[in-house]
């Protein structure tokens, strides 16, 4: 049986996370909605804030800020 090596926990993948957080993003504003569905309006609100958010935190190439 051949094993893979370890490899470091510090390696992200920024593209990921972002989706992660996205779909988060989605499944508070949905759990928060009085409606069965959310609008096709209210998606486009949530990801442009989720995105300006990430923007902020990460730049325009995905990195973090602080380097």
């Amino acid at each position: 049986m051949h094993v893979a090596p370890a490899r470091g926990t510090a390696v992200q993948d920024h593209v990921a996370l972002a989706e992660i957080e996205l779909c988060g993003d989605l499944i508070i504003a949905a759990s928060a909605a009085r409606e069965d569905r959310l609008s096709p309006d209210r998606i486009d609100e949530v990801l442009r804030v989720a995105e300006e958010r990430f923007l902020e935190k990460h730049g325009e190439n995905g990195e973090d800020a602080d380097g």
